[in-house]
C-alpha cells in the first residue's frame, strides 16, 4: 500500500514541476542587427552562415546560434542578460575575426557586427534585355592575397536567391575574371519557370572560401 501511495506523490510532484516548467514566460526581448562593412549590410546566403551568442547561466556556458538573413540582418529573442556575441572561423566571405562583443540585452537592442570581406560588388545593375536578363558590376577587391575565383548572376523566382535557391544562373570565371579594374556583364536566357518578375542578385566566390558575398536582391518585370 504504501508502494502506491508513494508513486501517487511521485507524480503528482512531477506534474506539479512540469506544470511550472510549461508555465516559464518566454523569452522577452529582442536583438537585432545587421553583418556590415563600411556601415553597409554585406549579402549572403539564407541561412548559411551564422553568428553565434553565448551566456553564462548558473552552470552552463550556453550556445544560441543565429542565422544571419540575405540581407545581412539577424534577429534573435532573448532573455534580458549579458551576452557574447561571436563570428565564428571560416564562416562568411569575409577574414575571420574571432574577437568577441559584449552585447548587453535589455528590451529591444540593436548592435552592428563589422567585417572585412576579400570582395565586394560595386555598382550593381539588373535588366530584361529581350529573351535574356543581364547583370553588371565592378568588383572591388577589398583583402590582397586571395584571388576571386567565380562570379555568378542567378535568377529566381522569389525574392530568396542565392546559390542553393535559383532557378538559373551563369557565372564567369579564370580569363574573364583577370582584370577587374573592368566592370563585369553577364548574361542568362530567362528561365522557363521564371513568370512576370525576375528576382536577381550577384554573388561573388574567393577562393579558398565557402560562401559568396552577394548584391541586394533585385526584381526585374518581364
Amino acid at each position: 500500500m504504501k508502494t502506491f501511495v508513494y508513486a501517487g506523490l511521485l507524480l503528482v510532484a512531477t506534474l506539479f514541476s512540469a506544470c511550472k516548467y510549461d508555465n516559464y514566460d518566454p523569452p522577452a526581448s529582442t536583438l537585432t542587427g545587421r553583418v556590415t562593412y563600411q556601415n553597409q549590410p554585406v549579402g549572403v546566403r539564407t541561412n548559411g552562415v551564422q553568428l553565434e551568442l553565448w551566456q553564462r547561466g548558473y552552470q552552463l556556458f550556453t550556445k544560441i546560434p543565429v542565422f544571419i538573413n540575405q540581407d545581412g540582418t539577424f534577429s534573435a529573442s532573448l532573455f534580458d542578460g549579458d551576452y557574447k556575441l561571436v563570428r565564428l572561423r571560416g564562416n562568411g566571405p569575409w577574414v575571420d575575426n574571432t574577437d568577441t562583443i559584449d552585447v548587453q540585452v535589455r528590451g529591444t537592442t540593436q548592435v552592428d557586427v563589422p567585417v572585412q570581406p576579400y570582395f565586394t560588388i560595386n555598382s550593381p545593375t539588373f535588366q530584361r534585355s529581350g529573351t535574356n536578363l543581364t547583370a553588371t558590376g565592378q568588383i572591388n577587391q577589398v583583402v590582397s592575397g586571395r584571388a576571386v575565383e567565380q562570379v555568378t548572376l542567378y535568377v529566381g523566382t522569389t525574392q530568396f536567391v542565392d546559390a542553393t535557391n535559383n532557378a538559373g544562373s551563369t557565372s564567369l570565371s579564370r580569363t574573364a575574371l583577370a582584370d577587374l579594374s573592368k566592370p563585369l556583364s553577364l548574361s542568362l536566357a530567362t528561365p522557363t519557370v521564371v513568370k512576370g518578375t525576375a528576382y536577381m542578385r550577384l554573388g561573388v566566390k574567393t577562393a579558398g572560401v565557402a560562401e559568396l558575398l552577394y548584391t541586394p536582391v533585385q526584381q526585374v518585370t518581364l
